[in-house]
């Protein structure tokens, strides 16, 4: 017999994720855009992500908050409404269109937040009372204050998880393909899950079992309204954005990745131990290694990775799918450019949070431009 040889996979190597056949690997991470005015979104958004469209590639769309008291920056989307779900629909349509698979990123900002934010002005709702600094904007032009949030009471959380579940639900209904839990990045779920925020004295605090809880109901949530097959969970635990660092992060991620094959979700997307904060790369000891081999579904990675960082990844089965944000934003085209090798646009920071519906938007240029 003639041997046989077989080359280790990469980016462009044909994948199953459940019921979707992907034909390359390369996934555009959520990103929040600040472009859905009046938290409805925009025409502009159907060019935007259909831009960024392949057949047979996976699309996350940007953080899209489940209710009223989710939101904790400006001219940003939701699914709460029957306006918000109708809008969405034409984005939606726009990307399978063009043959592309699509989740819907679900989210709550928990205190990362103001009263300015929030209806009637009240307090913003997290697992703690713990008040969170005033920060420079990520795009540094002013500085974001946060109102100190009210911790919910024990009885309040069925509510909030059930705001996950209609969510899902109505990205369902406006065609998404499924849903990523946002559980990443210091928002409301992260602040269940890390213990330098939560201080809670009941069943949700204390424990990594019990800190996870209110992560897990979501998920349960959500598997139970739309199936398994169409959720996903985005984790950060090695991170400390947004003041949400945890004492033991290799436990508490090993402990979701184990826990979640209870669920048969379809995803679990992990956040790099090396992107200590949102942007920033630091040297690292950990891995999500544990995690990949703990978690028994399709394993993305994300987190400051290039071209060749993301093929050794796959190569080396340290993960399924690697998900990219700033240079897919900067790069509409990025897939072919990584294929033939043509260099790529540098992204312009200063463009990313402002609310112009082209301007550092649908603006950046093809290869054939």
């Amino acid at each position: 017999m003639a041997n046989q040889i077989t080359t280790a996979p990469d980016l462009f190597t044909p994948y199953k994720m459940g019921n979707f056949n992907l034909s390359h690997r390369i996934v555009l991470a959520p990103l929040t855009r600040q472009r859905s005015y009046n938290n409805v979104p925009q025409q502009h958004a159907i060019l935007y992500y259909s831009q960024r469209t392949t057949k047979g590639g996976l699309l996350i769309a940007e953080a899209t908050g489940v209710s009223d008291t989710a939101q904790g920056y400006p001219d940003t989307p939701g699914i709460w409404t029957r306006e918000q779900v109708e809008a969405w629909k034409p984005i939606v349509d726009a990307v399978h269109c063009k043959g592309g698979t699509f989740f819907c990123q679900i989210w709550h900002a928990g205190r990362v937040s103001n009263s300015g934010f929030q209806p009637n002005g009240q307090a913003p709702i997290s697992s703690s009372d713990k008040p969170l600094a005033s920060q420079v904007q990520a795009d540094g032009t002013d500085v974001a204050q946060f109102t100190s949030p009210r911790r919910l009471r024990t009885d309040e959380i069925p509510q909030i998880v059930d705001h996950f579940r209609l969510a899902a639900r109505n990205a369902i209904e406006a065609g998404f393909d499924g849903v990523e839990i946002h559980g990443a990045h210091g928002y409301l779920i992260d602040q269940f899950l890390k213990d330098q925020v939560n201080d809670r004295t009941d069943q949700y605090g204390g424990s990594i079992k019990n800190r996870c809880r209110f992560a897990l109901e979501v998920v349960e949530a959500a598997v139970n309204e739309i199936g398994g097959d169409r959720v996903g969970i985005r984790l950060s635990s090695f991170a400390n954005y947004m003041e949400a660092g945890d004492s033991n992060p290799k436990a508490l991620g090993m402990y979701m990745g184990e826990n979640l094959n209870k669920y048969g979700i379809l995803y679990c997307h992990m956040v790099e131990p090396r992107m200590e904060t949102a942007s920033e790369k630091v040297e690292t000891p950990h891995s999500l290694l544990p995690m990949r081999k703990a978690f028994k579904g399709t394993f993305i990675a994300a987190g400051g990775y290039d071209k060749e960082d993301g093929n050794r990844a796959i190569a080396e089965d340290r993960a399924d799918l690697i998900a990219y944000g700033r240079l897919f934003l900067a790069n509409p085209d990025m897939p072919r450019r990584f294929k033939i090798d043509a260099p790529l646009n540098q992204y312009i920071r200063d463009t990313f949070y402002t609310s112009d519906p082209t301007i550092g938007y649908t603006d950046y240029p093809f290869l054939e431009e």
